[in-house]
């Protein structure tokens, strides 16, 4: 009932990365207008994935993610049970992320259509399997370009700026 009620208001954002991704998506809280449910599966791999990857952001309907559109970026996974079984077509879903490769093990787990990371419809609930918070900072990542060494913080932070500017301007007013 508490879950219902925090989805039903307007004033509301939620990110699942990894676990929190698992949670969500398992208890439908993504796409619940769906037919059929997505789950997340064991990697095709049968074994725990950790790797730094590179992601693709596709133009997608995103709070967090929108601006990122058309960004190509690295980002650690680490996790057994990645893969997103995504059973409605392709485009009944807004895809926030896909890992750059289809085949193993630039897409880690096998997911469907490559996708590491999905939104709900009204772009306000994402979630997705790489560990994003662990990319931060350019000494964060496996591989950074070297014209951006003196980068504060990598792209990865827009996502949570366009969160705060988005709850700063969708708060309910005391």
């Amino acid at each position: 009932e508490t879950l219902d009620k925090f989805y039903a208001r307007e004033d509301t954002l939620s990110l699942g990365i990894c676990n929190g991704c698992q949670l969500m998506v398992e208890l439908n809280l993504i796409n619940p207008e769906h037919k059929h449910r997505a789950h997340l599966c064991h990697n095709t791999s049968h074994k725990f994935e950790s790797s730094f990857l590179s992601l693709s952001i596709p133009r997608n309907n995103s709070v967090m993610f929108g601006s990122l559109s058309g960004n190509k970026l690295g980002v650690w996974v680490a996790h057994g049970e990645g893969r997103f079984y995504l059973p409605e077509p392709e485009d009944h879903y807004n895809i926030v992320a896909k890992y750059n490769y289809a085949e193993y093990p630039g897409n880690p787990n096998g997911s469907d259509y490559n996708v590491a990371g999905i939104c709900s419809a009204d772009g306000r609930h994402l979630c997705m399997m790489p560990h994003l918070e662990r990319a931060f900072f350019p000494w964060q990542n496996a591989w950074y370009p070297a014209d951006r060494r003196k980068d504060e913080v990598t792209p990865w932070i827009e996502a949570f700026v366009n969160a705060r500017k988005w709850v700063e301007k969708h708060a309910k007013k005391s």
